[in-house]
């Protein structure tokens, strides 16, 4: 099988009414500014793990795209994923491309997020985003969202997964375009990607000043 070549059966495409309530899924309607496509991620972030110990986002080896995907444990939208985002990881990893799981609620404990990493058999390292200093810098609004950088540490691609959802409460039987997939290979081909930037749908990031 090619690295182009993916299989994507239909997740089943339930977001029950009262866990959306609680989580605050939605559409990404308000369009927010694009970062700068081109824009260096060079800056220092207060990113941590799940020890508390600081984090450097790029290793000092060098990667072939770096991918974070924003998460929440109790979105729905984002734990329907999961086994879109291991497929990713197992597809790409093994070609120079980190993935990350950004948890941006800053309450959330620590063993919260090691079950959820747990239940759904997550791959790939759990970071936290406390200050949403790479939420701000990436323009990332709900979870989950994805944003990926090149090796030069630019910023690539934000927004969707894939089409499966349509808008809020609403899905395709299964999706019909993988844009991530689509965003990463074109990083590791060193190509254009076609849409830069796309609309996501979930469980809307609040403001650490609603807090």
């Amino acid at each position: 099988m090619t690295k182009r070549s993916f299989f994507y059966g239909a997740m089943v495409p339930v977001c029950a009414t009262a866990f959306v309530a609680a989580a605050g899924c939605r559409s990404n309607v308000a369009e927010p500014p694009e970062p700068n496509v081109q824009a260096e991620a060079d800056r220092a972030f207060r990113l941590i793990d799940l020890d508390n110990q600081r984090v450097e986002l790029w290793p000092d080896h060098q990667v072939s795209a770096t991918v974070c995907l924003f998460a929440r444990t109790d979105c729905p939208i984002s734990n329907r994923y999961a086994p879109e985002i291991i497929r990713l990881y197992e597809a790409f990893h093994d070609l120079g491309v980190e993935f990350y799981l950004v948890y941006v609620d800053p309450d959330q404990k620590a063993e919260a997020i090691r079950t959820h990493l747990q239940e759904y058999s997550y791959p790939c390292r759990a970071l936290r985003d406390p200050r949403h200093e790479l939420v701000q810098l990436t323009g990332a609004t709900v979870t989950p969202e994805a944003a990926v950088f090149d090796a030069e540490r630019r910023l690539a691609y934000r927004g969707r997964i894939d089409d499966l959802y349509v808008d809020f409460g609403k899905t395709r039987p299964r999706p019909t375009q993988h844009d991530l997939a689509d965003a990463i290979q074109a990083v590791l081909e060193g190509t254009a990607i076609a849409e830069p930037f796309t609309k996501a749908v979930g469980c809307y990031i609040s403001d650490l000043n609603d807090k």
